[in-house]
């Protein structure tokens, strides 16, 4: 069943209609700071921390579904933070319209929807091809921060980061485990707490990759689902 909208009147929110393509982020927050991205924000308990520790950092946070950008947006109001934006998007579709080449200076993408059945694993998020996208996106010497609590989708992610030569990791091996000042979120602590470990990885763009439209893939219409199909909360 669908659920209503709840409107999201925050500063931090950034609605779609009113942007145009590609976005201005230095207006947007009144300054030239490196801009990141966490891919799927929740409800922004990792956001929240992750912007307290680098003031020197802008921060987008983006998420498919009204009631997590809602939390996010109130958990964000409720400090002083001047540094972190939210937008109701999907990931590819705000890479491909509203973000130019070599404007990140990091993506954040944790615990995604791990689509734990064979059959479905098609539609993760982290393949070889988004991969090689986001290799556009971040500036040279960029980095790619993702966790996960399903090992299968951590062997898979780390093989294709691997065979990428313009991903070079800043971990021994990959996986790895979260270093200590990376922030949890509440659905990291709970698995933490039950002894079930997090899969990490961290790469960053070497800096003598080529940019280009070479490393870009087709956008889908498909990933741009129009929000009254989608079940929201």
């Amino acid at each position: 069943m669908t659920q209503r909208i709840i409107e999201i009147t925050s500063p931090t929110f950034l609605p779609e209609q009113q942007l145009e393509p590609p976005v201005d982020f230095a207006a947007i927050f009144g300054n030239d700071n490196p801009l990141a991205l966490e891919i799927g924000c929740g409800i922004g308990d990792f956001i929240v921390q992750l912007a307290a520790q680098q003031p020197q950092r802008n921060f987008l946070a983006i998420d498919i579904y009204n009631k997590g950008c809602y939390k996010t947006c109130r958990r964000i109001d409720k400090t002083s933070l001047t540094n972190v934006r939210v937008m109701r998007i999907e990931a590819r579709f705000l890479l491909d319209r509203y973000l130019t080449m070599d404007s990140l200076d990091a993506v954040y993408i944790n615990c995604p929807d791990p689509w734990p059945k064979k059959r479905h694993r098609q539609r993760r998020l982290l393949n070889q091809e988004f991969l090689k996208t986001l290799l556009y996106y971040l500036r040279p010497g960029g980095e790619l921060f993702f966790s996960t609590d399903f090992a299968d989708y951590a062997e898979q992610v780390a093989p294709q980061l691997l065979s990428l030569p313009d991903y070079q990791s800043k971990l021994e091996q990959l996986p790895g485990q979260l270093p200590a000042d990376y922030p949890r979120s509440k659905y990291m602590r709970r698995f933490l707490d039950r002894g079930q470990p997090i899969y990490f990885l961290h790469c960053n763009k070497k800096e003598s990759c080529d940019s280009g439209p070479h490393l870009l893939a087709p956008v889908s219409p498909g990933f741009r689902t129009p929000w009254s199909t989608i079940p929201h909360g």
